[in-house]
């Protein structure tokens, strides 16, 4: 099993900045991929980012493309988001997860970390 906590979750002004944190533990060399999504009251969630192992594959959703940037530290078992030049739009409970090689869906979660954004 894999074990994810998210952190660095707060409130920020419209155009600041965040950085997230997903911290895994367990047996996590069994994770191939990792991702971040989000789900904003009254939504569904959504996918923001994810990465490959190796970091170099990564794919971004076109509401974030270029302004938020997905990274990963093998050694520690950590995955981060950096949000740049955030906007009231990207307000939203944020959840780290992963998947193991072979894997469609991502089955492992995190318990989410608040982001609002004020304008």
């Amino acid at each position: 099993q894999v074990q994810l906590v998210e952190s660095g979750g707060g409130l920020v002004q419209a155009g600041g900045s965040l950085r997230l944190s997903c911290a895994a533990s367990g047996r996590t060399f069994i994770i191939a991929r990792m991702a971040w999504f989000r789900q904003a009251p009254g939504k569904d969630r959504e996918f923001v980012a994810s990465v490959n192992r190796g970091g170099n594959s990564v794919s971004y959703s076109d509401s974030v493309k270029g302004r938020f940037t997905i990274s990963r530290d093998n050694t520690e078992d950590t995955l981060y988001l950096q949000m740049n030049i955030l906007k009231p739009e990207d307000t939203a409970v944020y959840y780290c997860a992963a998947r193991t090689s072979g894997a469609f869906n991502y089955q492992y979660w995190g318990q989410g970390t608040q982001v609002t954004v004020s304008s």
